[in-house]
């Protein structure tokens, strides 16, 4: 669905966008040069998927403008990004941003190429399985994947149904409250210690260490490390239907993971159910009380939440920035080069999306970028959809008269993450 297991049509040439073709590079990072613009542009190598950015030619009926590109930094841009992204997919469709360190990418159809490149890469932050195992990417989805099928998927769904019950019952003496300090903030992390088979009452501190030094690429917290070993040791010893016995029992290349990948592979699911979850939840609750018509038809037909999910996703990601690293030259991009990957634009693209700034609950195809990573696993996809799809469930058959508080409007905030800090909601 949004999950990485590869981009639908990954490693086949993107479409074509229908809007404006791409123009030539219009500033280059310290130490590459200026480029003359009457000299041949340097296409991206043609046998790659990454067709789209391999257009440099600009339109022909303008000249080539040398102005300094728009950035990222600009002030006014974290306020409102969405001005600065236009003029980016329209004029500089992959533009080295000095101030911001990095060359930008806008449009649709280029930002799912490049998440497909494997010459464009995410260097993971901390320890994964692919680090510490010393194996391939597609070793680590092998052995993860299990992780949400069968009995671990059902206790999964169960402790993420429960969990947005607890909290949502906890509101319901209330008039009024913050679903973001009070619903969104607590329910990822809390439904993944619950699918882990950790202790509830020990959700608070390992929600702290989820917010100080893991995402959803993995991480190394050693208070989470000392706190996982004696789990990890009785998994191993009395396994059970939940996902730290499914990584305790994972073999890869025949050999069981070390105590070291289990605790690693842990701190993904931590961080893949926290921070961008708890944004992109309060971002789906802020777009569907906005509009209360849509949320109606969702209440009598909750088998519809998935793709209002999806939507919001398309119209609001928790991250509007993924950055790669080129691993290789690509095209005009030096190796080493950062590669900063614009969701916010792609989905607010019209060549890719009619209307593309209003929130349709109900979109036939909204887009599958906002969990996208190409090649690179993300285990929060699910995990998030599942928070979604019963988080909205508990609000609204516990809370069944939600609704904005009188005269609030929510702010979304950010440059990078991006979401309402806020949601002040009226319960009855």
């Amino acid at each position: 669905m949004l999950c990485p297991h590869g981009l639908p049509g990954e490693g086949a040439p993107a479409a074509t966008p229908t809007g404006p073709p791409p123009v030539r590079l219009l500033s280059a990072p310290p130490g590459t040069g200026a480029r003359n613009p009457s000299a041949p542009p340097s296409p991206l190598s043609p046998e790659t998927p990454f067709t789209p950015l391999s257009r440099f030619e600009p339109p022909s009926p303008h000249p080539v403008s040398l102005s300094v590109p728009p950035s990222l930094l600009a002030p006014g841009t974290e306020r409102d990004p969405y001005p600065l992204y236009r003029t980016l997919r329209v004029r500089h469709p992959l533009v080295y941003d000095e101030p911001f360190g990095a060359w930008l990418v806008s449009r649709y159809a280029d930002v799912r190429a490049a998440l497909a490149d494997p010459r464009l890469v995410a260097p993971p932050p901390g320890r994964t399985l692919t680090h510490l195992e010393g194996g391939t990417h597609s070793a680590h989805r092998a052995l993860v994947s299990p992780a949400f099928r069968g009995r671990a998927l059902a206790a999964l769904t169960a402790g993420v149904a429960r969990t947005a019950y607890v909290l949502a019952r906890r509101l319901a003496a209330r008039r009024e409250a913050d679903l973001v300090a009070e619903f969104c903030h607590w329910l990822p992390t809390a439904a993944v210690v619950a699918a882990l088979g950790l202790p509830y009452e020990d959700t608070a501190r390992v929600h702290a260490w989820c917010r100080t030094g893991l995402d959803h690429l993995g991480g190394h917290h050693p208070e989470l490390d000392a706190f996982l070993r004696p789990y990890i040791a009785r998994r191993r010893a009395h396994p059970g239907a939940d996902l730290l016995s499914a990584l305790c029992t994972a073999r890869a290349d025949g050999r069981p993971l070390s105590d070291e990948a289990v605790a690693g592979l842990a701190g993904t699911l931590l961080g893949a159910g926290g921070e961008a979850t708890a944004r992109a939840l309060a971002s789906f609750l802020a777009n569907l009380l906005d509009h209360p018509g849509q949320l109606g038809v969702i209440r009598a037909r909750p088998a519809l939440t998935a793709g209002a999910w999806a939507e919001s996703l398309r119209r609001d990601p928790p991250l509007h920035v993924v950055a790669r690293q080129a691993a290789e030259p690509v095209g005009p991009i030096p190796q080493g080069a950062t590669v900063a990957c614009l969701l916010g634009a792609a989905g607010r693209d019209p060549a890719r999306f009619a209307d593309p700034d209003r929130y349709d609950a109900f979109r036939a195809d909204p887009g599958e970028l906002a969990y996208g990573s190409g090649r690179h696993f993300c285990p929060g996809a699910l995990l998030a959809r599942l928070t979604a799809e019963h988080g909205l469930d508990a609000l609204l058959t516990v809370l069944p008269d939600l609704r904005w508080a009188p005269g609030f409007r929510p702010v979304p905030e950010g440059l990078v993450s991006r979401s309402p800090r806020t949601l002040l909601v009226r319960l009855r």
